[in-house]
């Protein structure tokens, strides 16, 4: 399938940023806001129009700020929503029973819930078995990157796996390149590798800004942190 030149795309891109902006301005009288506005839908038409590709997505959640687990968790349930099957490996969660895993319990048959870590590495404090057991999560991993039935796969903190050195970069890039081409793969964890980023299709830094733990003492509470 032919994809779109690059100035093409990059020149609407920048019409639509620019329409966006200039539709903020308090200035504006009612018709020129409505005329910009007009203008912003054919150059959003134009865009959508251009976007032809379909592909499954290799989606890295990274960075400092709370939300990269919550962010693939959503992406989950639209997944489910459209009926597709959908798997869930956790790499580094597994002591505790997090409330998700609950809730999914409910889409049994469509999707397949695996919490195999043990814990925070300060909890388990033991380096072979965060390697035996990140090894293990891996292997399971692979069965669902091998199979084209499953449309959605949420590894989720394995970027914790790669920066501890219990799982390598060439490993998981080469299961990546075994996934069907309809695949979606998500990938959490604070310190995404440079390679794996370069791989993405699609990278989201989550920057922290404020969180209450650290300025205001307040402990992890359900249906916030689990």
């Amino acid at each position: 399938m032919t994809s779109i030149p690059p100035h093409a795309s990059t020149e609407l891109d920048a019409a639509a940023a620019s329409l966006t902006a200039e539709s903020t301005e308090s200035s504006l009288s009612a018709d020129q806001y409505k005329r910009k506005m007009a203008r912003r839908k054919e150059v959003q038409q134009q865009r959508l129009a251009e976007r032809t590709v379909e592909k499954g997505l290799i989606i890295v959640h990274t960075g400092n700020g709370k939300g990269k687990t919550t962010a693939a968790l959503g992406i989950v349930l639209r997944s489910l929503g459209h009926g597709y099957r959908v798997a869930i490996i956790q790499f580094i969660k597994g002591a505790w029973e997090p409330a998700e895993k609950a809730v999914f319990d409910r889409w049994a048959g469509q999707l397949d819930f695996h919490a195999l870590g043990e814990g925070f590495t300060w909890e388990t404090q033991d380096r072979d078995r965060d390697i035996a057991k990140a090894t293990a999560a891996w292997e399971m991993a692979l069965t669902y990157l091998r199979n084209p039935a499953c449309r959605t796969i949420l590894l989720d903190e394995v970027n914790i796996a790669l920066k501890h050195g219990f799982l390598t970069v060439d490993q998981v890039l080469a299961g990546l390149a075994e996934k069907s081409p309809d695949t979606h793969v998500i990938l959490t964890g604070r310190g995404a590798p440079p390679a794996l980023i370069e791989q993405a299709d699609l990278v989201t830094e989550m920057k922290l800004i404020k969180h209450p733990f650290r300025e205001q003492g307040v402990k992890a509470q359900p249906g916030i942190e689990f």
